[in-house]
């Protein structure tokens, strides 16, 4: 990186040294600042010149003698380079030293402390600004519903086209958007993930600029990468309090392998997966918004996008979060058959097998995957009540059925997962569940409808089934957003 111009240094904070008192102690005498060894590739310290800035500290540049003239004041710029992570606090010292000149003997010695700004994620309740998609081949239509639905929402719609994805429409997997902010400066920052699919160029060539930052999370292995470590499984609660203590900023969740005492029926020597120690030494490290783990090798894909969302809602807490309830699904469904619509037919006129009512309820093998799948699910409930201080009152339940694979023994949605929703501010991008018509209309529609809706949240079923849905992910798999920061300074939420 070359010289910083004084738009760059606008980015950079300030540091003052007031050297005060009589010129003659400053004769013979000299003003040393200084850095460690090992905090020379975290930060870089320039000084301004009559025309431009000159790289002092950081580097190759571990002390720097101060020309102090004739101003009591002297200033500099501090840039940070790396975020905190396993091996870095994010914490940086500036030693100064006024040493005598004729044996370098110290006199007097201050420094001070600057911490890297962390990188923040935000949740589906803060307001969006950005959705990103991709164009691929079939999704014509899809792409024109969500413009239709993003226009409403007033927010910017960016098209990846298929030249540029190559048939990755998964472009929540492939990144994260989040951003940084010091006292006197905040901007985006997308963080790449290890996954490296054929979107792995859009971080790095078309989202990062001179006012958007990047960072990329370094494996050690590619063969310790899985599908736990694309960012489907990487999501944020909004503010809560738990236990006395509160997060402003929210909590990470993160997905990982299952407990013991959770069996699948005929299980595999399957080896369990857990999202990448670099990943999550990364998220801890940013100390504002302790992550927390959860449980999602159950599933095939294994992101927990594939069973829980939040919504914005006006109650005490400001939302509320969604889980995928096939408890919810099989009971809706056995109402339906006692009042006489057994014979409903579930996938109406698509390209695969229809099922009524009475089919499905008498199918074993979905009976036995549901009653597995509600409990891995019930145990995500559990610690997400725990660790977000949550209530029954603040979780609404979202019919969706799951089916175990041969061999694998690992769960992929049976119809369109509608908890894996777009969430643009009260306009909700839900998968359209094509369930069982009665009356003219989808039971399932008509069932989330009547639990959102009152909450004051607009819905809208996208037909995702052919190009999203038959790939085994959903609306949000296949977006994502740009969100308004949080109001609350993150320096005001540390531990």
């Amino acid at each position: 990186m070359g010289a910083p111009n004084a738009a760059d240094i606008k980015d950079l904070s300030p540091m003052v040294l007031s050297a005060e008192g009589p010129e003659e102690i400053f004769e013979g005498h000299n003003l040393i600042l200084s850095i460690s060894p090992t905090h020379a590739t975290k930060l870089r310290v320039y000084c301004k010149r009559k025309s431009d800035y000159l790289l002092v500290l950081g580097g190759t540049n571990l002390s720097h003698e101060v020309e102090k003239g004739n101003s009591q004041e002297m200033g500099f710029y501090v840039e940070g380079l790396d975020f905190p992570d396993a091996d870095f606090s994010g914490l940086v010292h500036i030693n100064l030293s006024f040493c005598r000149s004729s044996d370098s003997t110290e006199i007097f010695a201050d420094r001070v402390a600057f911490r890297v700004a962390p990188w923040i994620m935000t949740p589906n309740t803060q307001k969006p600004l950005e959705v990103y998609v991709c164009s691929v081949q079939g999704n014509k239509k899809f792409l024109k519903e969500l413009k239709d639905l993003v226009q409403k929402a007033k927010c910017k719609l960016n098209i990846c086209p298929d030249v540029e994805n190559r048939g990755d429409r998964w472009i929540q997997d492939e990144m994260e958007f989040g951003y940084t902010e010091a006292p006197h400066r905040r901007f985006p920052v997308v963080l790449d993930s290890p996954r490296d699919g054929e979107l792995d160029f859009l971080p790095f060539k078309k989202i990062l600029g001179p006012d958007f930052g990047y960072v990329k999370i370094q494996v050690e292995q590619r063969d310790s990468v899985s599908d736990l470590d694309s960012f489907g499984n990487l999501e944020v609660s909004p503010p809560v309090a738990v236990k006395g203590k509160n997060y402003p900023l929210g909590r990470i969740l993160i997905g990982s392998h299952l407990p013991q005492d959770i069996e699948p029926p005929n299980p595999q020597p399957i080896k369990p997966r857990r999202m990448n120690k670099a990943v999550r030494d990364f998220l801890s490290a940013q100390l504002v918004q302790s992550p927390v783990e959860l449980y999602s090798d159950w599933l095939m894909v294994g992101h927990i996008d594939e069973f829980m969302s939040f919504v914005p809602v006006p109650n005490k807490k400001g939302f509320r979060l969604l889980l995928a309830s096939p408890r919810m699904c099989l009971e809706l469904f056995r109402e339906k058959q006692n009042e006489g619509y057994g014979g409903a037919i579930m996938f109406e006129g698509l390209s695969t097998e229809p099922h009524t009512i009475e089919k499905l309820l008498s199918n074993e093998k979905l009976l036995r995957d549901s009653t597995y799948t509600q409990g891995c699910i019930d145990r995500n409930r559990q610690i997400l009540k725990e660790e977000l201080g949550l209530s029954e009152g603040d979780i609404t339940d979202i019919p969706a059925l799951f089916t175990l694979l041969p061999y694998y023994n690992k769960a992929e949605a049976f119809y369109p997962n509608m908890v894996n929703m777009l969430v643009l501010g009260q306009y909700l991008a839900i998968p359209k569940p094509f369930g069982p018509l009665i009356d003219g209309r989808c039971c399932l529609e008509q069932k989330v409808c009547s639990l959102l809706e009152p909450q004051g949240l607009i819905c809208t079923f996208l037909d995702d089934f052919a190009t999203y849905h038959q790939n085994a992910g959903n609306v949000h798999c296949g977006t994502n957003v740009i969100r308004k920061p949080f109001p609350q300074k993150w320096w005001h939420c540390l531990p």
